[in-house]
Parts: structure tokens; sequence; C-alpha cells
């Protein structure tokens, strides 16, 4: 009989977790649903898993990013934020602190993030925002969780004032960039559009529109 991934945790007497991790190590084989769906056979498992201890518990990492730019006070309020969840919960956690731009995939914090999640040591990635991972591509991340086993918690927090003045910012650096790139181009026309697209995002700075009222 093909179960879901509930039932068969209850019935074995496991976490969600680890019947994900021993999918991940290859040890039982899944199936899925069109829809995605894990199905397992629960009849050939039972035997099985018996003979494969429950693993001590892996942790918990919250991780927490602002931009260089942002005051050290904006990531002190977010760990203190991944903490209290954490430990409401129970949870052995750690909090990883990075800086730097969501658009910098090179960042230190990320880095150890990714490794320890490939490690298979972490059972549980705790955010506040999918953008603190990456401004594009926390779904690669994400899809590391799903093979490694780590479940994803998004404490979903009132940062919308914050993330508008983050992305101001990555489109600034973005216009650097490629201002930089294209510095000395023969092209009055590139340069001109450059400046327009700089003077655009300094006038949708939350600082600049709230004052044009």
């Amino acid at each position: 009989m093909k179960v879901s991934i509930g039932k068969t945790a209850k019935e074995l007497g496991v976490s969600p977790e680890t019947l994900r991790r021993w999918e991940a190590e290859g040890k039982i084989r899944v199936e899925r649903t069109p829809g995605g769906h894990r199905r397992y056979d629960l009849a050939s498992l039972r035997g099985w898993s018996r003979r494969e201890p429950e693993p001590k518990e892996r942790i918990t990492l919250a991780y927490a990013r602002v931009s260089s730019h942002d005051p050290k006070a904006d990531l002190e309020r977010q760990v203190e934020l991944l903490e209290t969840f954490c430990a409401a919960n129970g949870w052995r956690y750690e909090v990883i602190r990075d800086l730097g731009s969501g658009l910098n995939y090179n960042k230190r914090g990320l880095r150890e993030l990714i490794l320890r999640i490939c490690s298979g040591e972490v059972g549980r990635l705790v955010i506040t925002h999918k953008d603190r991972l990456l401004r594009f591509g926390s779904e690669l991340v994400f899809s590391l969780c799903e093979h490694f086993g780590t479940e994803v918690v998004i404490r979903g927090a009132s940062e919308e004032a914050t993330f508008e003045e983050e992305l101001v910012q990555d489109v600034l650096e973005i216009i650097t960039v490629f201002s930089a790139r294209l510095y000395g181009s023969r092209s009055r026309s590139i340069r001109d559009i450059m400046k327009t697209l700089r003077e655009a995002a300094d006038a949708i700075r939350p600082e600049n529109a709230s004052g044009s009222g």
C-alpha cells in the first residue's frame, strides 16, 4: 500500500525529515504522484526501519542577512526574531549572520549555509523571507534543501519597507556595475540611458517617496 509521508512517518515512528534523509541517501525508494507528492510502500519499510536507528536530531540553522548599507540594528532585530521563534519551538539552533547584497552569490554566510546543508547536518532552515537568501535564485537553495531532507520554515515578518529599500539598492548596484563597464563608451545614448535609470532609482527611494506627498 502506497501512503503519504505523514502517515508513513507516523506508522514507522520516525520524523518526516528522517524519511527525506533516507531518500536523499538512497536507502529507500519513493514514488511521486503526478502532483509531485511522495508515496511510500509502507509494507516494505516496516521491517527495514526497525534496523535503522533514529539519528541524533539534526540542527536548525537560522539565516539572517542585511545589505552592507543597512544599519547594524536591522540585522540584530532580524536575529532576535529568529532566535525567539526557534527557542519557542524548542529547536536546537544556530544563527548565521550575513552581510551583503541579495545579488551577491559569494557571501561568506551563504557559502557556509550551503556547505552545511549539503553535509546533511541541517534538519531545518529558518528565514524571515526567501529574499534573505538571494534576491534572485533562492529556489536553488530550496532545491538543495529538498534533496538533503532539510525542512524550510519561513517566519514572516513585517519587513516591506526594508525590502523596498533593499530592492532600490540592488537596482542601483546593477546600474553602478553597468555604468563602470560602459565607462568611456562612445555611445552618448547609452550613457544617457544609464543616467536616466540612476535618476529613476534615486527617485523611488522610500525616503524620497515619503517626502514627495
